[in-house]
């Protein structure tokens, strides 16, 4: 579970709460579950959720008015993966004095990927987006 606050209001990001978990369809990484993506959430620093806009609502708390867009809470950061396994991410503790080309340099890490992980403002329910990156 994982934990945090905007704008007063105290959001509670559990496995039991994750609407979608979308994970790279051609190259999806190994080992990278939901349990994952909040345990790198409680072991980074300086996550911060900002406020975005979509075109689609929530469906678990869409209530049939249709609106131009719709509030969600938005973070993202990067995992590293050797052989399509996690290694690492761009939040953890082990990461922080080093670097993606380092890491690729000593040959610990051959691909990366950005997380999105996206909460509904009004529900808290959420969905992680997992994507390669284009290198």
């Amino acid at each position: 579970m994982y934990k945090f606050n905007y704008n007063d209001k105290e959001y509670e990001l559990k496995k039991e709460k994750c609407q979608d978990f979308f994970n790279d369809e051609e190259k999806p990484v190994i080992g990278f579950e939901v349990e994952e993506v909040l345990e790198v959430l409680k072991s980074g620093e300086n996550v911060k959720f900002d406020l975005e806009y979509y075109k689609e609502a929530c469906e678990a708390c869409y209530d049939g008015q249709r609106q131009k867009s719709y509030k969600f809470l938005e973070y993202f950061f990067y995992v590293f993966t050797k052989d399509a396994n996690y290694v690492t991410s761009s939040i953890s503790n082990e990461y922080k004095d080093t670097s993606y080309n380092k890491l690729l340099k000593e040959k610990k890490v051959d691909n990366s990927y950005i997380v999105k992980v996206i909460v509904c403002e009004n529900c808290g329910e959420f969905t992680v987006e997992v994507e390669e990156c284009e290198i």
